[in-house]
């Protein structure tokens, strides 16, 4: 018997369980061309949620009326619709964060993590687990986006989120706002995470089997006393 999910795990999970660029290695383009600086990361990943939100209560809504042989080019006309109306209101509202994301936006429409999720969750789950799932996944990309646009930010221009915060006397690094940066950067993040991951999962090994090495000799302490 299937164990049921339950709703706070749907959610959850995105954060880092299944962390679209940490975990899933999804949405690579974007977040690397994007994170110059926290901002852009942030604006980013905020457009991505919007489209993958409502795009994966749609899908799931209407789920069992799209035929299997058009289900990809029906997702895609769906998300289309919602990347359009991000793209018209960064342009009219936000100008200059538009003009910085480029054509990262209108390519929102191929993001692999919208798609993947789109295929293997909204299509086949609720609305509501649909909807869970989809901020789930925004909240970790943007996670992602702000923590890497962040430090290259602070490394590559000695501000963040547009005001300084290393003293004159710090040097920018000049590679951490070209792409080198962004997959040097990257790199880093994902092997100090694992790297503690890996920790963790060693220290809680070793208490398990402390924990079995002790059982045997407290049977055998009651045993004699008996």
């Amino acid at each position: 018997m299937k164990k049921q999910v339950t709703l706070f795990s749907e959610y959850t999970k995105g954060l880092w369980d299944q962390n679209p660029v940490f975990k899933q290695v999804l949405g690579m383009c974007p977040t690397l061309a994007v994170t110059v600086s926290a901002m852009n990361g942030i604006a980013m990943a905020l457009a991505t949620t919007f489209v993958l939100t409502f795009s994966s209560l749609i899908i799931s809504l209407i789920r069992k009326l799209i035929p299997t042989q058009v289900r990809i080019a029906s997702y895609i006309v769906i998300i289309a619709t919602f990347v359009t109306i991000v793209d018209l209101v960064m342009r009219a509202q936000f100008p200059e964060l538009s003009k910085a994301l480029g054509p990262y936006i209108p390519l929102i429409v191929v993001n692999c993590v919208i798609l993947g999720r789109q295929e293997a969750f909204a299509a086949k789950n609720t609305p509501v687990r649909a909807v869970l799932d989809a901020l789930g996944m925004g909240t970790g990309f943007l996670i992602a986006l702000a923590s890497l646009g962040g430090i290259r930010e602070i490394l590559g221009s000695r501000t963040l989120l547009g005001m300084q915060v290393m003293p004159d006397a710090f040097e920018p690094w000049l590679v951490m706002i070209l792409p080198a940066g962004a997959f040097l950067s990257l790199g880093l993040m994902m092997g100090f995470l694992n790297f503690m991951v890996l920790r963790r999962k060693t220290r809680e090994e070793k208490e398990i089997a402390a924990r079995h090495l002790q059982e045997p000799k407290m049977s055998l302490e009651y045993g004699q006393e008996a």
